[in-house]
């Protein structure tokens, strides 16, 4: 069963990450809320990202991370986890990069949210966890999460239930993108089924498509 442990958001603002003198613009410090909120096309109202050149937009609308990999960074990192410390919009249990495929389609309180890409983890988590690594080690574990594009709009609360209500095609999972992405880059079966998946990112397809 699929859970929706918390629902977070934060308007970008600066902030001096890691102790530095140079204060970057960001929203991925997501806090839990506890009253519903309107996702539209391009996110939930009264979120926002740092950098819309490499995140947002309605391919990236939601970000999710799967809450059931918290004990392992745990150990590794040997720090509390808390829902929203990869900046996610949902906090996920039940599920994770294996169980969850390109083109499936959730059902999330009013909204319908579609999986677009796994999350590509970026330099500001080594800032924000402290660690120069971090970034490589989500890469490397493939502990990535996931992103959603908004097939409908609605309101969702901190509540809701989260119900796939469409296979992806193809079934190709986020595990499978990842490793493609990261490590078997040139696999020419793997990359002809992913550059055929619609519901690809855009960016995403067109990556693969330069590799083919």
């Amino acid at each position: 069963m699929i859970n929706l442990v918390s629902l977070n958001i934060a308007l970008p603002k600066k902030v001096n990450l890691n102790g530095g003198s140079k204060k970057h613009l960001t929203g991925i410090f997501k806090k839990p809320v506890d009253e519903k909120i309107f996702l539209d096309e391009l996110g939930f109202r009264g979120d926002g990202v740092g950098d819309s050149r490499i995140h947002g937009g309605k391919d990236l609308a939601v970000c999710s991370y799967f809450v059931d990999h918290f004990p392992y960074w745990e150990v590794e990192l040997d720090r509390e986890m808390k829902p929203g410390a990869f900046g996610e919009n949902l906090s996920l249990s039940g599920i994770n990069e294996t169980q969850i495929n390109i083109g499936d389609i959730f059902r999330v309180g009013e909204a319908e949210i579609e999986v677009s890409q796994p999350r590509q983890p970026c330099h500001k988590l080594n800032k924000v966890f402290n660690l120069q690594a971090m970034a490589c080690k989500v890469q490397t574990t493939g502990y990535t999460g996931c992103y959603f594009r908004v097939k409908k709009t609605g309101w969702v609360e901190p509540d809701s239930e989260l119900e796939r209500i469409q296979e992806g095609l193809g079934g190709i999972s986020i595990e499978m993108v990842n490793v493609l992405m990261f490590k078997e880059k040139k696999n020419p079966d793997l990359l002809k089924k992913v550059v055929s998946l619609q519901a690809l990112s855009v960016e995403w397809r067109e990556k693969f498509q330069n590799r083919l």
